[in-house]
């Protein structure tokens, strides 16, 4: 029986995302503990150094899934990409410089998502998703998602994202593909491209 409709989504600014760093952690150490990506505690410490460098920015949101008696069970974060962004720079093959121009609002930057493993398939990661890029100016969201990662791959090409090269995210890091998913702003929304929540 899904237990999906016990779990509440909350949008989180930046200083919000940091006083529930913990929750946001643990779902973390949890999820990226497992192949393939297989992150030790060191790992973990160094991301968490990076998230508090990420939620001072003045744009970033965050999205945290927890039960009813607050146990975390997922989460989403992320930020527009500046003009200085080096994200572009990671790709093993260049792409055009229409599609890397970066003005800090054209494209949202989703950095992690991940639901903890006793609650996945049940559309939680698609409601972290749409809940975090929800009120997003942006035209579009990109991310890298670990080949190997199948459920990942497969959740993000059927919300409508496209792959649009490789890159290595960080020196030493596995081969990573690079996805993009153009947002649908001729309503005047932010209604996604994408077709109805899967059970991913």
């Amino acid at each position: 029986m899904s237990q999906s409709g016990h779990v509440r989504i909350e949008r989180l600014d930046g200083p919000a995302a940091a006083e529930a760093e913990e929750a946001f952690r643990v779902v973390y150490a949890e999820a990226f503990a497992q192949p393939p990506y297989s992150e030790t505690e060191a790992d973990v410490s160094s991301a968490f150094r990076r998230f508090r460098s990420q939620t001072r920015k003045s744009a970033f949101i965050g999205a945290l899934a927890t039960t009813r008696d607050g146990e975390p069970v997922g989460m989403a974060y992320g930020y527009p990409l500046g003009p200085q962004t080096g994200w572009w720079d990671q790709l093993t093959q260049p792409v055009p410089a229409d599609m890397r121009r970066e003005d800090g609002h054209r494209t949202f930057g989703l950095m992690e998502l991940a639901v903890r493993a006793h609650w996945r398939r049940q559309g939680i990661a698609h409601r972290l998703h749409d809940t975090l890029i929800a009120t997003t100016d942006a035209e579009r969201v990109l991310l890298n998602v670990h080949p190997e990662s199948k459920a990942a791959v497969a959740a993000y090409r059927a919300w409508g994202y496209r792959k649009v090269g490789d890159a290595h995210p960080w020196p030493g890091a596995p081969s990573h593909e690079v996805m993009l998913l153009a947002l649908d702003r001729r309503t005047g929304t932010n209604e996604l491209r994408t077709p109805p929540l899967s059970s991913v």
